[in-house]
């Protein structure tokens, strides 16, 4: 997230004079209440974050739950509470779940806050990202003995689990707290007192190689995120949210909010007008420009190739993906925004797919058709799953439509936070590229799944999500 949450300017009223008397007017009557804009919607709900985080209340629970959509700005959250915290005097442990979102929180508290001592706890055999490591208030260390002198200490949950201390942290936050298990909240949580935790409950649930069957049910359940199994646990905590996205444009913000998260609704932060996309070249006439004229107009597009079933990596999709792509570099889009106007370069453009071998095949495309794919060589669109787009950010995504081409709609292809991701990574527009069908492939297959005693019923499902998404994306449709 790039955008800081911040204040906005507040209405004043004013009463008419009564002509000739000089007496007030009693008025219209009040009226309905105006509603806060983005910025002070999202003011609003961060001081009451705040205050539960850092002034908790006497007799208030130890858990403190943040349910964020795409964008929402979690790490500028993270970031505030953690320098209110030490500004209150409390020592600060922050877990995350990759050493990539360790190193970004890192990056991004030592840049705000200089004088705050911050320690990177990190693996005896790994090293943390340079931009992590450049701030002269960083100190890093495979040992955390090595660190208490540090006003914050973060690192993974995977090492933090390692970690032995005769006096435990009285405060922490967990960041991306959906993305955690259960039990790797178990193995950490004898390190303090009180938490934070922040997450977007929408994207995917956590992940686990081995079944979990004999779980389903229990409310221990080591497969269940983190958040699910502390809330089934803690009945007082009421979850916080976080009611406005900074990232997803007015043209994105309302279909994912009524799609992914119909029971904590939230809104775009800019208005229709606010972005856009110009192409500086126009379209040769082919239905790739035509998907990219509708994309920068509309901010989406369904470029929709025959139907028909196909292998996994279906060489037409891939090739439609690759060609669209590159047109977009081709035609030097420029991207205007609240933030200012930039070109479109490769590195704010990325290509989200379910599946790591349909990456590599259109990464492998996109290659031969001479477009940047390796961050090594510079500036490069960025090609990878769903699971490892979570988090980023980019100015136009191309996505390959998990079902396209499927004979059939498993519990993998159908995940709804899966979908969701794919949907949320962009700022100013979506193309999806999919074959027809999907539609009644979801009809032809409905669910399937045992229904098992104690496990809560996810809504939206992945059926109802898809058919929401591909109904709006219906009106936005090019055939290839």
């Amino acid at each position: 997230m790039t955008t800081d949450m911040n204040p906005s300017g507040t209405e004043t009223e004013t009463a008419a004079d009564d002509a000739p008397t000089g007496r007030r007017s009693p008025g219209p009557g009040p009226g309905p209440t105006a509603e806060p804009s983005p910025g002070e919607a999202a003011d609003r709900a961060v001081a009451g974050i705040l205050d539960a985080v850092v002034r908790p209340a006497p007799g208030a629970p130890r858990g403190v739950v943040v349910d964020s959509p795409p964008g929402a700005g979690k790490s500028t959250l993270v970031v505030r509470a953690a320098r209110e915290l030490v500004g209150a005097g409390e020592r600060l442990m922050i877990v995350a779940q990759t050493n990539s979102q360790v190193d970004d929180l890192v990056d991004r508290l030592a840049s705000k806050a200089p004088g705050i001592g911050i320690g990177r706890l990190h693996a005896s055999d790994s090293r943390p990202a340079p931009e992590a490591l450049r701030h002269a208030n960083v100190t890093a260390a495979d040992k955390v003995a090595d660190l208490l002198e540090q006003d914050v200490v973060i690192s993974t949950a995977a090492k933090w689990q390692w970690v032995k201390t005769d006096q435990p942290w009285r405060q922490a936050i967990v960041d991306e707290a959906y993305q955690m298990r259960s039990d790797a909240l178990l193995a950490v949580a004898r390190l303090f007192e009180r938490a934070l935790f922040v997450g977007d409950p929408g994207q995917l649930d956590p992940f686990t190689v081995v079944g979990t069957d004999q779980w389903a049910g229990l409310s221990y359940d080591p497969s269940s995120s983190a958040v699910v199994t502390l809330l089934a646990h803690n009945p007082a905590i009421r979850p916080h949210r976080l009611p406005v996205s900074w990232r997803l444009p007015a043209s994105a913000a309302p279909l994912v909010s009524a799609a992914f998260y119909p029971y904590t609704p939230f809104r775009a932060g800019t208005g229709p007008d606010d972005r856009t996309l110009v192409p500086g070249r126009r379209g040769d006439g082919s239905a790739v420009d035509a998907a990219i004229d509708e994309a920068a107009a509309s901010g989406w597009a369904l470029l929709e190739l025959p139907a028909r079933h196909t292998v996994r990596t279906d060489a037409q999709a891939v090739a439609a993906v690759a060609a669209t792509v590159r047109r977009l570099l081709e035609r030097e889009l420029t991207a205007h925004s609240e933030q200012g106007s930039a070109p479109l370069t490769p590195g704010r453009v990325a290509v989200g797919t379910a599946h790591r071998d349909q990456a590599a095949a259109v990464r492998a495309e996109l290659a031969r058709l001479g477009v940047p794919v390796d961050p090594a060589a510079g500036e490069a669109v960025t090609v990878d799953t769903a699971n490892r787009l979570q988090g980023r950010e980019y100015d136009v995504t191309v996505v390959l439509h998990p079902l396209s081409g499927r004979p059939d709609a498993t519990a993998f292809h159908l995940e709804t936070g899966r979908l969701c991701v794919l949907a949320s990574r962009h700022r100013h527009a979506c193309v999806v590229v999919a074959r027809a069908g999907i539609p009644e492939l979801l009809d032809d297959h409905p669910a399937t799944d045992p229904v098992q005693l104690g496990v809560a019923v996810k809504f939206p499902d992945g059926w109802e999500a898809n058919h929401a998404v591909l109904a709006h994306l219906a009106a936005h449709r090019v055939r290839l």
